[in-house]
């Protein structure tokens, strides 16, 4: 397997971790960012992913190097309609397009991902937990078994985890292929979002989306990994800053961007204290204060937020339409690349002593910063979903 080049500060071989969040039809740009990996050949050791992202990160693992960018982009191709592609300059038209076809994925699903349940059903006064949702979602364990080989185990090149949440317990777990085989059911769990999306029944537990307690999934790599030096790929799907809104579609959608904005920038700087707090149990002679698998020498966080252009509409997380998908996956490679054009986990040697740093994507402009709480947002870009 390919790596990056030896780490100054440990003078190792830096071990690659992808974390991918949860975002519905957003997804598409985890597509772009990882094909900018692979042509870097920059191959991750191990893939973890909630949401969305589970989905993404079952077919990364799921398939050999070589064909995983042909089968990310069948599966996307499987689970949208052909539409009509308009001129990048025609915005108007182009967020008309995406606000129908948003409102079709609403009212019909996706071919080969969710149909639209009975609405007769929906009145029932009692029903199975698993019959309890808008949409019925079976469609897709057969569409994950079409683009992946399953189950992925010990045995596969990749490390695979997906964050869950315990609908009765409400606790977070992770399914992890080091310790079970990942079926298409348990990909299925982890984007189980209600009410939406009915929870799925594993070992006799009912699970929903794992978004429901932590939509970022940095919390398990940064508590499971034992490597020495590790650069983690954190592919945010959603923007803390953003314009005030002017409509109430435009307040639901920005409600939505801070829901998930706010509290993925909260874990990730909780993952970072945590991993700190092992290396200085670690430095200061106490080895039992910290996992096995701990402490890192250095980690380095290399986040990327995705900023939805002017013609994405304020569901675009319900939106799949084949021009929506292209634009966004487009959007995650230009990211990805402006990312590694500079090697930030290489280059910040002067930072090297803190050892965890957080380098911020957004843009294509990349900043490093130390990481923790009360970091500042970026500020708004020109233009944000919604605004047309």
């Amino acid at each position: 397997m390919a790596k990056t080049n030896g780490s100054a500060s440990t003078g190792t071989t830096p071990a690659i971790a992808l974390a991918l969040q949860g975002g519905g039809g957003l997804g598409a740009y985890q597509v772009g960012a990882y094909e900018a990996l692979a042509e870097a050949r920059l191959l991750p050791d191990w893939v973890c992913g909630t949401s969305i992202g589970a989905f993404n990160a079952a077919l990364i693992a799921g398939n050999r190097p070589e064909d995983r960018l042909e089968q990310l982009a069948a599966f996307w191709d499987a689970i949208s309609r052909p539409d009509v592609f308009l001129p990048e300059d025609a915005t108007a038209l182009r967020y008309l397009h995406n606000a129908v076809s948003y409102a079709d994925a609403v009212m019909f699903g996706q071919p080969g991902f969710f149909s639209a349940r009975n609405p007769f059903t929906l009145s029932l006064p009692d029903a199975p937990s698993q019959d309890v949702s808008f949409y019925d979602t079976t469609p897709v364990l057969a569409t994950l078994q079409r683009f992946a080989t399953f189950p992925v185990g010990r045995d596969a090149s990749v490390r695979l985890s997906l964050g869950v949440t315990d609908v009765e317990s409400g606790t977070a777990r992770y399914f992890d292929s080091k310790r079970e085989s990942i079926e298409p059911s348990h990909v299925l769990a982890s984007g189980s979002l209600p009410p939406g999306f009915p929870a799925t029944a594993i070992d006799g537990r009912l699970y929903w989306d794992g978004a429901c307690v932590s939509n970022t999934p940095l919390d398990e790599i940064v508590a499971r990994s034992g490597h020495a030096h590790l650069v983690v790929f954190v592919i945010d799907l959603w923007s803390i800053a953003g314009k005030a809104p002017r409509n109430m579609n435009e307040v639901l959608w920005r409600a939505k961007q801070i829901q998930y904005a706010s509290r993925s920038r909260y874990h990730l700087d909780a993952a970072v204290a945590c991993a700190r707090l092992q290396q200085a149990a670690h430095r200061l002679g106490e080895p039992d204060a910290a996992p096995k698998d701990a402490p890192f020498q250095r980690l380095d966080i290399v986040h990327v937020v995705y900023r939805p252009g002017p013609d994405q509409v304020p569901g675009s997380d319900a939106e799949f339409s084949r021009q929506s998908i292209a634009e966004r996956r487009k959007a995650g490679y230009a990211d990805l690349k402006a990312a590694l054009s500079k090697k930030p986990w290489l280059m910040e040697k002067s930072q090297a002593h803190l050892g965890v740093v957080v380098h911020r994507v957004e843009n294509g402009v990349v900043t490093a910063e130390p990481a923790g709480a009360g970091q500042e947002a970026p500020a708004p870009a020109p233009a944000e979903a919604g605004h047309s």
